[in-house]
C-alpha cells in the first residue's frame, strides 16, 4: 500500500474512537457555554480558533464565577504552556513538512500528542498521519460544540455523564503508553499533584494548571536524565 494512503487510513482508524469521546466532551462545552450566557457565535468561535477543550471549559467555568478577564488570560497562558513541550517533542516527527509546520502546530494538544508520539516512535516521521488525526479531532470538536450550543438548556451534560466521556477515553488511550520512566514520571506527578491539591484546597481552579505545567517538566527532566545516562 502507498505510504501516504497507509498514513491516512491509519490516522482515520486510530482517531475515530477518540473523536467520539471528544464529541461528547464538545457537546458538554457547548451546553455549558450557553448556560454561561455565551452567544452561539462566541461559543463556536472559541472552538474554531482556540481548539482546546481544557482551556475552553476552564474559561467557561471562570466566566460563570465572575472571574476577571486578566485572570482568565493568565490562567489560559499557564494552562497552555504544556503545548510548548508537546511541540518540542513532536518536532522531529513533523520535520518533513516544514512548509506546513505553522498549520500543523495548531493541532499540538493532548490527544494528537499521544497518538502522534506513538506513531512516530513506531514508524518514524509522519506529518500526514498527524494532519489526519488533528483534522478529525478538529471537526469532531467544532461540530459537537455547535450541537451543544444549539441544545442549550435542553440537556444536562452532568446527568448523562458527557463530561466524563473524554477523560475516561483519553486515560484508556494513555495507559498503554506508560512504559518508559519519563511517561510514568509525568503521569505520576500529575496524579499526585491533582489529588494532593484537591485534598488541601478543594475546588481550587489552579489545580489543573499547576498539575498541567509541573508534570511535563518532571517528565522532560527524566527524559534528559535517561539520555544522559546512555
Amino acid at each position: 500500500m502507498d505510504t501516504k494512503k497507509e498514513s491516512i487510513k491509519t490516522g482515520f482508524t486510530e482517531a475515530m474512537p477518540l473523536a467520539l469521546a471528544i464529541a461528547g466532551y464538545g457537546l458538554s462545552y457547548g451546553v455549558l457555554a450557553t448556560q454561561a450566557n455565551f452567544s452561539l457565535s462566541a461559543t463556536l468561535a472559541m472552538s474554531l480558533f482556540v481548539f482546546s477543550g481544557s482551556v475552553q471549559m476552564v474559561t467557561v467555568a471562570m466566566v460563570m464565577t465572575g472571574t476577571t478577564l486578566t485572570s482568565i488570560l493568565f490562567t489560559v497562558i499557564l494552562l497552555n504552556l504544556r503545548n510548548v513541550l508537546y511541540g518540542a517533542a513532536l518536532s522531529e516527527g513533523l520535520a518533513p513538512a516544514k512548509k506546513w509546520s505553522w498549520l500543523l502546530a495548531y493541532g499540538v494538544s493532548d490527544e494528537p500528542f499521544v497518538l502522534g508520539s506513538a506513531r512516530f516512535k513506531k514508524t518514524g516521521p509522519d506529518p500526514i498521519y498527524f494532519a489526519v488525526v488533528t483534522g478529525i479531532f478538529y471537526l469532531a470538536w467544532a461540530f459537537s460544540s455547535l450541537i451543544g450550543a444549539l441544545l442549550g438548556n435542553n440537556i444536562d451534560p452532568f446527568k448523562w455523564g458527557l463530561d466524563l466521556a473524554f477523560p475516561i477515553t483519553f486515560t484508556a488511550l494513555l495507559i498503554p503508553s506508560l512504559k518508559e520512566k519519563p511517561m510514568m514520571a509525568t503521569a505520576f506527578t500529575a496524579s499526585v499533584t491533582a489529588v494532593g491539591l484537591e485534598f488541601v484546597m478543594p475546588g481550587n481552579e489552579f489545580t489543573i494548571i499547576i498539575a498541567g505545567v509541573l508534570s511535563p517538566l518532571i517528565g522532560l527532566y527524566f527524559k534528559r536524565r535517561s539520555q544522559h545516562d546512555k
